[in-house]
């Protein structure tokens, strides 16, 4: 006979024991990317190539300003974006997001599905990672002490990986069993590379590929053996990344274009393309996939839509700081979006999760 046990005890075995709660339960925390760690310097210095500095808008230290900021879309934008246009086979139109999270701080980065419809996500500022159920609006911490965790992904087999933003940080695998997976290249620190980890993808074959922003090269590739190679040194602005079904075309986003790769048997990167432009917004982030093969760019504004051919097929109207989508929920026919809004890396720093019905389908084979 299998015992039911109460929820406050609940846990997942090599995860914290935390019960759901409502996202004001939840410390913000205050986690620093490498590039915000004083101690950087020390590390850089023993670099072969010493790398350029390294800021996300300028703001290095981290500003004081812990005013709540006004909602997403501030005068003279509409304060609630326009409905869905349809999109055939895509999403209806008169279709309108819906907020189903809230939180402070930089706390919600890279969700994928997860099991029974929820979603898992990856949280900077706290440096953990959540398992939300968007049935109840609760969430609970199912890994802790992340070192400022910025996404996450899980592959055909069920291995679940992270990248770790903070000093020392790299690619990380939490299940099923927990180790540090990828964290230099070269024989140097990642921090050699210069930038900040940002998104990931794994392979069926146990292989990661992440996205590199501001380095001196836009994708890592992690072999199954955790060894490191880098492409594509001339995508400055590396951000959403994710594979394609058939895991034989990786995508990632550079800015307002969208760039593909041929994926060999062995794992390496050929064959570099601009696949698409998008047109809904400043420039590309998280991404998503459909069971048809159709791709869904997060562009600050909109998510974007391409056919698996390239075609531009239409943008998903979102708040401002739209910066990622996933598929989601039961039938993962509900696409989730991320928005930050407010100032980056002060205590003003706001994060929503928000979600749409949609007529397509989230790939069934894979997390992400």
């Amino acid at each position: 006979m299998k015992m039911m046990l109460p929820l406050a005890c609940m846990a997942t075995f090599g995860s914290v024991a935390l019960a759901q709660s409502p996202a004001s339960s939840f410390d913000r925390g205050s986690s620093k990317q490498a590039w915000q760690d004083s101690g950087i310097a020390a590390i850089q210095a023993k670099c072969k190539v010493r790398p350029a500095p390294f800021a996300i808008g300028g703001n290095r230290a981290g500003a004081t300003n812990a005013a709540p900021p006004p909602p997403p879309n501030p005068p003279p934008e509409p304060a609630v974006p326009p409905p869905s246009t349809a999109i055939p086979g895509v999403v209806a139109a008169g279709q309108t997001w819906k907020v189903v999270w809230q939180w402070e701080g930089n706390n919600a980065d890279g969700p994928i599905a997860d099991k029974d419809g929820t979603l898992l996500f990856a949280n900077n500022d706290a440096s953990n990672v959540m398992r939300f159920d968007p049935a109840t609006g609760l969430a609970s911490i199912v890994h802790e002490d992340t070192n400022t965790s910025g996404a996450v992904s899980r592959g055909k087999k069920g291995q679940l990986f992270m990248v770790s933003r903070g000093l020392g940080g790299g690619i990380e695998q939490l299940e099923p069993q927990r180790r540090m997976f990828a964290n230099t290249f070269d024989g140097e620190p990642f921090e050699c590379l210069s930038g900040s980890l940002n998104d990931l993808a794994v392979a069926e074959n146990g292989g990661v590929y992440a996205s590199l922003t501001g380095g001196v090269a836009g994708v890592i590739y992690a072999n199954p053996k955790g060894v490191v190679s880098v492409y594509g040194r001339d995508i400055r602005a590396a951000n959403g990344i994710v594979l394609s079904r058939d895991e034989k075309t990786l995508y990632v986003t550079n800015g307002a274009v969208l760039v593909a790769f041929d994926v060999q048997p062995d794992g390496s990167l050929t064959n570099q393309r601009e696949f698409g432009k998008l047109q809904g917004g400043q420039g590309g982030d998280g991404t998503a996939i459909d069971t048809e093969g159709r791709l869904y760019v997060a562009t600050g504004r909109s998510a974007d839509v391409f056919s698996s051919k390239g075609e531009f097929l239409g943008s998903i109207p979102g708040p401002q700081g739209l910066h990622g989508v996933a598929f989601g929920g039961k039938d993962k026919k509900t696409l989730f979006g991320i928005v930050f809004y407010g100032g980056w890396g002060t205590p003003s720093a706001r994060n929503r999760i928000i979600a749409m019905p949609m007529l397509s389908q989230g790939y069934l084979e894979r997390a992400k």
